[in-house]
C-alpha cells in the first residue's frame, strides 16, 4: 500500500511560550526528529505555520531530514491537516497524521498503526492505559471521580484509510485529533499499544525530558526499531 505522512507543525505553542516544534532538540529542531521518524513510514508532507509566521532554521550546523513537500497550514489543527491532505496524491492508500510536537515517536509505532489500517480498520491510533485517578472539576471544586476503566490516552502517529480520512475532513469539522472525525463519520478506529516515551512537547519541562530520552531514541532509530 502507498503510504503518505502528514506531519503537522503549524501551531503557535501558546503554553510553551513559542513555536515548540521549532525548538532545538539535540543538533536539530523538534520537528526534524518527527520528520525523520515519519520518513521510515512513507513520503512526507510537512505543514508549517501560515504565511507571516517565521520558521526558525536548523540550530547550529545540524542538518535535519527533509520532507517531500512543505505547505502552509490553517488557523486550527484540523485546518492544517486539511492543508496537508490537499497535497497528498490521490493514489495514496494509507495516510498517517503525526504531530510534530511528538519528536520521539519511533518507526515501530508508525508500522503498528499502518498495519492496523491494512488489517481493515478505517483508523488506528496508539493508546496508553490511564493510570492516574481522574476527577471532573468545576470552579476548583471536585464534582465526581471518573471511572478510568476502558480509558486510554491517545497519541500520534495515527493512520487512516485514505478515502475515509478525506471523507471525514470533507465536512470541515474540527477536533483535537483526526480519529474523532473518523468516529463521527461512522468509521471503525482501533487502538494499538502506545509508547510511554512518545511524549508530547507542551511546556519547556517536556523539552528537558525529551533531551534526556533522546539518546535512547537515537539508538533505536539506528537499529530501525
Amino acid at each position: 500500500m502507498s503510504v503518505w505522512v502528514v506531519v503537522v507543525a503549524g501551531g503557535s505553542g501558546t503554553r510553551f511560550g513559542g513555536a515548540k516544534q521549532f525548538a532545538a532538540l539535540g543538533d536539530v529542531r523538534v520537528v526534524d526528529h518527527s520528520v525523520r521518524a515519519a520518513r521510515t513510514c512513507g513520503r512526507v508532507v510537512l505543514v508549517v505555520p501560515a504565511s507571516g509566521r517565521s520558521v526558525p532554521p536548523h540550530p547550529g550546523s545540524g542538518a535535519g531530514p527533509r520532507a517531500d513537500l512543505v505547505v502552509e497550514g490553517g488557523s486550527t489543527r484540523a485546518g492544517s491537516v486539511r492543508a496537508g491532505l490537499a497535497h497528498v496524491p490521490a493514489g495514496a492508500e494509507v495516510i498517517v497524521v503525526h504531530d510534530a510536537a511528538r519528536p520521539l515517536a519511533h518507526a515501530a509505532l508508525f508500522r503498528a498503526v499502518v498495519e492496523g489500517v491494512r488489517a481493515g480498520a478505517a483508523g488506528a491510533v496508539p493508546g496508553l492505559p490511564v493510570s492516574d485517578t481522574l476527577k471532573r472539576v468545576e470552579g476548583g471544586r471536585v464534582l465526581a471521580t471518573v471511572d478510568r476503566s476502558g480509558l486510554v490516552a491517545v497519541q500520534t502517529p495515527q493512520a487512516f484509510d485514505a478515502g475515509a480520512l478525506r471523507r471525514a475532513h470533507a465536512g470541515q469539522g474540527d477536533a483535537t485529533d483526526d480519529a474523532a472525525l473518523i468516529e463521527d463519520d461512522g468509521g471503525r478506529v482501533v487502538v494499538v499499544p502506545g509508547d510511554p516515551f512518545n511524549i508530547k512537547i507542551t511546556t519547556p519541562a517536556d523539552l528537558e525530558i525529551a533531551e534526556a530520552l533522546l539518546g535512547r531514541r537515537a539508538a533505536e532509530w539506528a537499529t530501525g526499531r
